[in-house]
């Protein structure tokens, strides 16, 4: 259930809302369909909303979980070889039951809330850099909130393409 972000939290508590809020326009968008629908592209993209969902959830778990916190790469993408197969989570998703990749989206999201919680502040620096460089917790869960707002709006197309639901 999507949730209003309060107007006058602080700062951290207000990047978590504002994520929560496109998390669950995400989970909403992809509510009450078919394996063959969540995994029906539609021309001239191939996304498909099974795709989105499992790329996000590869999303939250490669930057938070690993890079920022530092911890192991958890299945299921351990041992993917990404540069072999770059679109293996978007591909793979079509295979799965929708519930399955409901869920493997929702429990990358706890597994997100739980890094963020457990940080020191906005400013620590994750454990993994990128590029060179190491990036702060208010970096990571901006780069977050952009990213999953962006694939909202192709969520959106989608699912009227699907059925015709249109809206937040």
């Amino acid at each position: 259930m999507r949730a209003e972000p309060v107007k006058d939290a602080a700062e951290r508590d207000m990047l978590g809302q504002y994520l929560d809020y496109q998390r669950a326009t995400m989970l909403a968008k992809a509510a009450g369909l078919s394996q063959e629908q969540l995994g029906r592209p539609h021309p001239p993209s191939s996304l498909t909303l099974a795709g989105l969902l499992y790329h996000l959830a590869l999303v939250e778990e490669t930057w938070m979980v690993y890079r920022f916190a530092g911890q192991p790469v958890p299945e299921p993408w351990a041992g993917i070889d990404f540069d072999a197969d770059p679109e293996w989570e978007f591909r793979t998703a079509a295979t799965l039951e929708p519930d399955a990749v409901r869920e493997r989206y929702e429990v990358a999201c706890a597994r997100s809330r739980e890094v963020t919680a457990a940080a020191r502040d906005l400013d620590q620096l994750s454990v993994v850099h990128r590029d060179g460089q190491h990036f702060t917790l208010r970096w990571v869960l901006l780069h977050l909130l952009e990213e999953t707002a962006r694939h909202a709006g192709h969520a959106d197309l989608i699912r009227e393409a699907i059925d015709g639901q249109t809206g937040e």
